[in-house]
């Protein structure tokens, strides 16, 4: 057996004892990243790195990251998938030597000195190849000389890893299964497969080509990278014996806690267990966003939806199984207690966390009230309808629509679950394949709304984007000298057609302050300042006044950018040479992005 910490302090020993140095993780909240709403993996706070930009930690390192995706989010509930996870990550930057990662990557798994996992216990799966790249038969040999007796070849659905959009470092992975002991489905049973006989706990990538463009072809990579990411609370399942990530530490004391208060205990149904699983996965990931140091609460877009989303599930869970929402708090509490000595801004956090929780389900109790006043007006709209075709001769059968019932779930928070029971009780049914293509109409629209295209932020290599982002010292720096150094940077969004920078200040700036700003970073742009990159310890970067409002996400050491006497900040870059490559900058939109933080949206022309 092996406890959590036990898991995350062989990681480290290992990788160090290989060479690897350790890098701080970063913030859950994506900076200058447009194309992810949250840090769903330890690789794309490095997609500078990915693309040739030299490491302050060198080539070879590793990190414990948190991160949530909401891809699988209706998943969660069974034994597997969670929106919160640990990942333990490492890479290889400037080289892709596939039969030394997967030998480590053996070594790690099996070894008695570390996860001791039995070789009969592993599969692998490696890329079939296509006509995008030839079949990975290194990758299959090299694991066949370990001694790795299953290998599977999976087509690109399975084994091609790319980032999102499919622009940027893309290459053929290498996935390590744990074989839960179940029998196989059916005779071609594998990996591939969701019949649960295989659960992946590691990744390898091999980032060996780059896609420039939408639909481009796929072009080597002039700096091949290796990748991984091994799934934490996956793999201390497995390493415990227990049959779900949720029958183990944390998770398992969150669902005791709830077992505790809840009318409808957690054995009594299928529904009960999913409904208690939801909850304690959706408050974890509720109290990490709500605690990130970026300051994101519950909205109706972006990040803040989906922290809604979270929280509005979780009380409409604890309905069903009559646990009251006042004990949020206290599961908050577990939480902060376990995490806070490690992510120290959920400790610092802890009573806003707790405030918003209970904020919101005040709200939701509010919009479910509302929500069945609509109903009802749903109703009687079908009812008069059904009146009025009855004198046609014509029957109307009593069912809601899915564009009523998600107006019902997007506009007034109602789950669609609430709709259909209260529809059931009415003699009415809702329907639901209508509901989901709207749901994903939706999220489609999220999605592109939230990211943009794919080429922009810090996750591209166009000259543009570093341009917009050596913008945003300037302004940070010109928004400094006009109200001073309380003024920081509270978020901001960068794709190559235009920055968006995000913050604090009491008041709408007026159009004489703007064009102050304007006038500012475009006197600095003028004056033609050499852009300068320099590595320095954390401590030194602070002495010399270097800006960092972030500096608990920074190691040992970290990168300046120093543009003359007007700005020095701690970043991750890349960045315009020069000042005089920006050309003109202008402000086209100043408004409010939350109470007290003003958004400021600009280009270069």
């Amino acid at each position: 057996m092996k406890t959590e910490k036990e898991l995350k302090e062989l990681w480290i020993k290992f990788f160090t004892e290989h060479g690897f140095k350790r890098i701080p993780g970063y913030s859950i909240i994506p900076e200058n990243d447009p194309t992810v709403l949250f840090t769903t993996a330890g690789m794309h706070p490095l997609v500078p790195y990915l693309l040739g930009e030299p490491h302050p930690y060198g080539n070879k390192i590793f990190d414990v990251q948190r991160c949530i995706r909401t891809n699988d989010i209706d998943s969660v509930g069974d034994n597997s998938h969670l929106t919160f996870f640990e990942m333990l990550g490492n890479w290889t930057l400037g080289s892709c030597n596939k039969r030394e990662m997967i030998k480590l990557s053996f070594e790690f798994l099996t070894s008695s000195d570390y996860l001791n996992i039995p070789v009969n216990k592993l599969a692998v799966s490696v890329f079939a190849g296509d006509e995008t790249a030839p079949k990975d038969e290194e990758a299959y040999n090299a694991w066949k000389d370990c001694g790795v007796k299953e290998i599977f070849y999976l087509n690109k659905e399975h084994n091609w890893w790319a980032l999102g959009g499919g622009i940027g470092p893309c290459g053929p992975d290498s996935e390590m299964f744990y074989d839960t002991g179940k029998p196989k489905c059916c005779e071609t049973c594998s990996p591939a497969c969701d019949c649960g006989k295989y659960l992946e706990i590691w990744n390898d990538v091999f980032m060996q080509y780059l896609v420039k463009e939408s639909g481009g072809k796929v072009e080597k990579l002039k700096h091949p990278n290796i990748d991984t990411g091994m799934g934490f609370e996956r793999t201390i399942a497995v390493l415990n014996g227990v049959n779900s990530v949720y029958d183990f530490g944390c998770l398992r004391k969150v669902i005791e806690f709830i077992n505790d208060k809840a009318k409808v205990k957690y054995e009594d149904s299928e529904k009960a267990v999913r409904s208690y699983r939801i909850i304690t996965d959706h408050l974890r990931s509720s109290v990490f966003i709500l605690g990130d140091e970026r300051g994101v609460v519950p909205s109706n877009i972006g990040q803040g939806y989906i922290l809604r989303r979270f929280i509005r599930r979780s009380i409409n869970c604890a309905r069903n199984i009559q646990f009251d929402c006042k004990y949020f708090s206290d599961i908050a509490d577990i939480y902060v207690d376990e995490y806070g000595k490690e992510y120290a801004d959920i400790d610092k956090n802890r009573n806003f966390i707790k405030d918003e929780l209970q904020k919101e389900v005040e709200k939701f109790s509010k919009a479910i009230e509302e929500g069945h006043r609509e109903f009802n007006k749903v109703i009687l709209g079908i009812e008069k309808h059904k009146e009025f075709a009855l004198k046609n001769g014509e029957i109307v059968d009593n069912v809601i629509s899915g564009k009523s019932a998600f107006r019902l779930y997007d506009t007034f928070g109602f789950p669609i679950e609430l709709t259909k029971e209260l529809a059931f009780e009415r003699g009415y049914k809702v329907d639901e394949e209508d509901f989901k293509i709207k749901f994903k109409e939706h999220q489609e629209k999220s999605r592109v709304a939230s990211a943009g295209i794919f080429k922009g932020g810090l996750a591209d290599s166009s000259r543009q984007s570093a341009f917009l982002h050596t913008a945003t010292h300037l302004l940070l720096a010109a928004l400094q000298k006009k109200y001073g150094f309380d003024v920081k940077q509270r978020g901001s969004n960068i794709t190559p057609e235009r920055l968006r920078f995000d913050f604090n200040l009491d008041h709408k700036m007026t159009p004489q302050e703007i064009k102050e700003i304007e006038d500012f970073v475009n006197n600095a742009i003028q004056q033609e300042i050499p852009v300068k990159c320099e590595v320095m310890s954390i401590e030194e970067a602070k002495e010399s006044g270097a800006e960092g409002i972030f500096t608990n996400k920074y190691g040992e050491e970290v990168k300046v950018y120093t543009i003359g006497h007007i700005s020095k900040e701690i970043c991750g870059g890349p960045h315009a040479d020069n000042t005089k490559e920006l050309h003109h900058f202008k402000i086209i939109k100043e408004e409010s992005s939350s109470s007290g933080i003003r958004r400021i949206k600009a280009i270069l022309d």
